[in-house]
């Protein structure tokens, strides 16, 4: 008995580090896009637009990205409910990192003209498929291998990879924007993604030692698999996929504000300067690696939705002290700002992947999920930097962002309180009744 408890640890084990490991890399390459479109691609992809123009045609090819996440979660989600969780994080895991290699050598509107905004949209899809279809299998492979009482948890560890991705991609781009200097929009942007080749292949032999889930494999074992696990969950949980979606505005478009957005904000509109924003933001990623998990704890002994709704009602409530703060110029008040920010992400952060993955059973969960979640990609993540930066544009002024922040909570909160109480049970036959599911 002694030897099966140690074997199932040590399988926790790897799978936990499996997870955090390669969803750690593929937020790396995710952020990093995000970051140097705000900084470099205005000039080096479209040079012939004004500057504002220029930063809307570059957020829009970051919101490219986010569209196709849905595309990702379809197709790893169908077969990570056919044949396994392992295989399709191998798959997602080498897609994202030969794209963000790809956009590292990619030659510029200078030398390709047209060419080259369109290749980088093509890169910026495979990047958007790849990281789409990871989320669903990362947190599921740390969550199906922990005990009931601590999934919430378990499934918040792989979270921890947003920030830590996030840490990485910023000390990259920090460290070389110091080491490149004038050079860094020439070259200098380059070398960060360059370095995924390294990265790539510390995950791929992590991920390739991780045995499958145990609740997966009982479904097998079980005959339960589903033929069409994507339509089999669009058509039984309506109602759960929306609702993941919708009660992720609050978190994800925020998020992208915060970090992404607040770049151009930060160096266009208040004249701060790139390495101070860069370095604020560092810290709040450094705090995101202990409080992600922390609310995730907290969500297993207080419970999901009770700990998400704090989150919600805080970044309703941050909305116009952000800015605020932000606009003092002052380094240590922008410096709260942006690690407070990190914080409010965190408490919905936390606990989200356990609310999210509960809704749905074993064979359908790494589809139902990755929908539910990556939805949030096409109304969330990828408008909010393109709805910022036209509202500046337009108003010179914060307030109307913030009122934006505002509507995303209100809108959240009503999705949490639409989403269904009741967990499915662990696996579903292909005859479940969606209606008894739902009583």
């Amino acid at each position: 008995m002694s030897n099966g408890t140690d074997s199932h640890r040590t399988h926790r084990r790897r799978a936990v580090i499996a997870s955090t490991v390669g969803t750690t890399i593929e937020w790396y390459d995710f952020f990093l896009y995000g970051t140097v479109a705000a900084l470099v691609f205005p000039k080096i992809f479209f040079p012939g637009s004004s500057p504002s123009a220029g930063v809307l045609e570059s957020f829009s090819t970051l919101f490219v990205g986010f569209a196709a996440r849905p595309v990702g979660a379809a197709i790893f989600g169908h077969y990570g409910d056919r044949i396994g969780r392992k295989a399709t994080l191998v798959t997602t895991l080498l897609l994202m990192g030969i794209a963000t290699v790809l956009i590292g050598v990619l030659p510029g509107y200078a030398t390709l003209g047209f060419a080259a905004p369109v290749l980088l949209v093509l890169l910026r899809i495979g990047q958007g498929i790849g990281v789409g279809g990871e989320w669903g299998g990362s947190v599921l492979m740390a969550m199906e291998w922990g005990p009931e009482s601590r999934r919430g948890l378990m499934a918040s560890l792989p979270q921890v990879g947003v920030p830590l991705g996030l840490l990485l991609s910023t000390a990259a781009v920090g460290v070389a924007s110091a080491a490149s200097g004038d050079a860094f929009e020439t070259w200098g942007w380059r070398v960060p993604f360059l370095l995924s080749v390294v990265l790539i292949a510390i995950g791929l032999w992590v991920r390739m030692r991780v045995m499958e889930s145990p609740d997966f494999a009982e479904v097998k074992r079980q005959q339960a698999v589903e033929r069409q696990p994507v339509w089999a969950a669009i058509r039984k949980h309506p109602r759960e996929i929306l609702t993941s979606a919708f009660v992720r505005l609050a978190e994800q478009a925020p998020f992208y504000l915060f970090i992404t957005f607040v770049l151009t904000y930060g160096t266009k509109h208040l004249g701060m300067q790139r390495g101070e924003l860069l370095n604020a933001t560092l810290v709040a990623a450094t705090v995101g690696l202990i409080s992600v998990p922390l609310f995730g704890h907290l969500s297993d002994r207080f419970g999901r939705r009770f700990i998400y709704g704090i989150g919600i009602v805080c970044a309703g409530l941050y909305a116009f002290p952000y800015f605020a703060l932000l606009d003092t110029r002052s380094s240590g008040l922008v410096l709260l700002a942006v690690v407070v920010s990190l914080i409010v992400h965190a408490v919905m952060y936390g606990p989200q992947a356990a609310l999210i993955a509960e809704s749905f059973g074993t064979n359908i969960r790494y589809s139902g999920a990755g929908l539910g979640y990556q939805l949030a990609s096409v109304i969330a993540g990828g408008p909010a930097p393109l709805i910022a930066a036209a509202v500046l544009q337009a108003t010179g002024s914060s307030t109307g962002i913030s009122w934006y922040i505002v509507l995303c909570a209100v809108i959240s909160l009503i999705a949490l309180l639409l989403m269904p109480r009741r967990p499915t049970p662990p696996a579903e036959s292909a005859q479940t009744d969606p209606q008894r599911m739902e009583a």
